[in-house]
């Protein structure tokens, strides 16, 4: 039986984005690699243009350091889209990648960090529905949050709309 973690310990709630989950691999050798989830793409067989984004960024992104970056590729012609006319890469990693990102990338905006309580989540979940996104500004439909909590090393998402329904079952 494995150890259990507990709940209330330090959490990190940052921003939930709707795009598409993205990562940047930099090898040991220098190569930089664009993938989705769970597989490489190029620009041949691309992820809504991230492949020849991440090609045209390569030695920007190289200042990443080795190893596999995670992140959310939104924007322009992805899901909820953000009003923005282009693509925009934002690095999940908040502790990873807090003190520098490369200029052609950000960090998901964190909302709070600290120990973690329901009402952590839901001021965070408050504020985003009535100040909007922190992502882009002005933007007023964001889609949520995700908990990192540290104990356990787990991801938990909260949705500002349909967070009771399975993903990809609409509301009536």
């Amino acid at each position: 039986f494995l150890k259990i973690p507990r709940l209330r310990r330090d959490c990190c709630i940052t921003e939930k984005i709707d795009g598409t989950n993205a990562q940047v691999v930099v090898t040991p050798e220098g190569q930089v690699l664009a993938g989705k989830r769970t597989s490489y793409c190029t620009p041949e067989q691309d992820n809504y243009g991230f492949a020849r984004w991440v090609k045209e960024n390569e030695e920007e992104l190289k200042k990443l350091g080795i190893g596999r970056h995670y992140g959310e590729w939104y924007g322009s012609g992805i899901q909820r889209r953000y009003g923005l006319e282009e693509k925009r890469f934002a690095l999940f990693n908040v502790h990873r990648h807090k003190d520098s990102v490369p200029a052609c990338c950000s960090v998901v905006p964190t909302l709070y960090l600290g120990r973690f309580t329901d009402s952590a989540v839901q001021t965070a979940l408050d504020d985003l529905r009535t100040n909007g996104s922190r992502a882009v500004p002005g933007f007023m439909q964001p889609e949520g949050v995700v908990v990192f909590m540290a104990a356990s090393g787990t991801l938990h998402k909260v949705l500002l709309e349909g967070d009771e329904l399975p993903k990809g079952e609409a509301r009536t």
